[in-house]
């Protein structure tokens, strides 16, 4: 049994996007949190109604180990940043399916969703990862 929820979807990147109405959520998954250690900073270079692509960083995460791109699931306009992570990162560590999303966007493209892994593919990718 998966430990990651079942109800959004996955990149190889290790960030999930869940739809809420007319816009995705988008997170990064418990296993990049995990690999990455406690978050510092988290820069998000896009600003609210600019335009996003699947497959294109739109900010970086920071940890006391590394600094890392983050990606855009799927394509489309930012709506909303998650403006408590410029006080409390943390919050991505505490709690990154909840409280610590980061963006928000009104998908393009309701078919790029389809191509990102449900919880099972997205389990064994991670099984994978490990080894």
């Amino acid at each position: 049994m998966s430990t990651f929820p079942n109800d959004r979807r996955y990149t190889s990147d290790h960030e999930w996007a869940k739809l809420e109405g007319d816009n995705a959520v988008i997170g990064v998954s418990a296993f990049a949190v995990e690999q990455l250690g406690d978050i510092t900073l988290v820069s998000v270079d896009a600003s609210v109604g600019d335009r996003l692509e699947a497959g294109k960083a739109f900010g970086t995460i920071e940890s006391v180990k590394t600094l890392s791109d983050l990606f855009a699931p799927i394509s489309g306009t930012l709506e909303a940043v998650n403006g408590d992570l410029e006080e409390s990162p943390e919050l991505i560590n505490d709690d990154c399916y909840g409280k610590g999303w980061m963006i928000k966007i009104k998908p393009s493209k309701a078919a790029e969703m389809d191509k990102l892994m449900d919880v099972t593919a997205y389990d064994a990718h991670v099984k994978d990862s490990a080894h």
